[in-house]
């Protein structure tokens, strides 16, 4: 669907936002019921990048450079699940997935 350009499938014909870390969303229109999605929230630490937005003093409104140093070789995770939207709001499709510590150390 992307070759159709993201502003006809996700955003209905609206420009994309570029405040910083909004302008990646790939949908940014209202959801409806019925509609399915995947969510794919993630996180990942890039020293290169840190240390280049770092020294041009980039986003400090957004990241605690600081902070961010006690994550530089965590690498990253990634966390993909389905959603149904309905009329009172949504339902997560498929099975639970662990969410806390004690849920993931479980798995082992």
């Amino acid at each position: 669907m992307e070759n159709l350009g993201e502003q006809w499938v996700g955003y209905n014909g609206q420009p994309k936002s570029t405040q910083f870390g909004r302008k990646s969303l790939r949908l940014g229109m209202p959801l409806e019921p019925g509609f399915v999605l995947t969510i794919e929230p993630g996180i990942y630490f890039i020293p290169e990048l840190i240390d280049l937005w770092k020294g041009q003093n980039k986003f400090t409104d957004f990241i605690n450079y600081e902070k961010l140093e006690t994550y530089r070789t965590f690498g990253g995770i990634r966390n993909e699940e389905d959603y149904l939207i309905t009329e009172t709001g949504a339902r997560r499709l498929g099975k639970k997935i662990p969410l806390t510590a004690e849920e993931v150390e479980a798995l082992r």
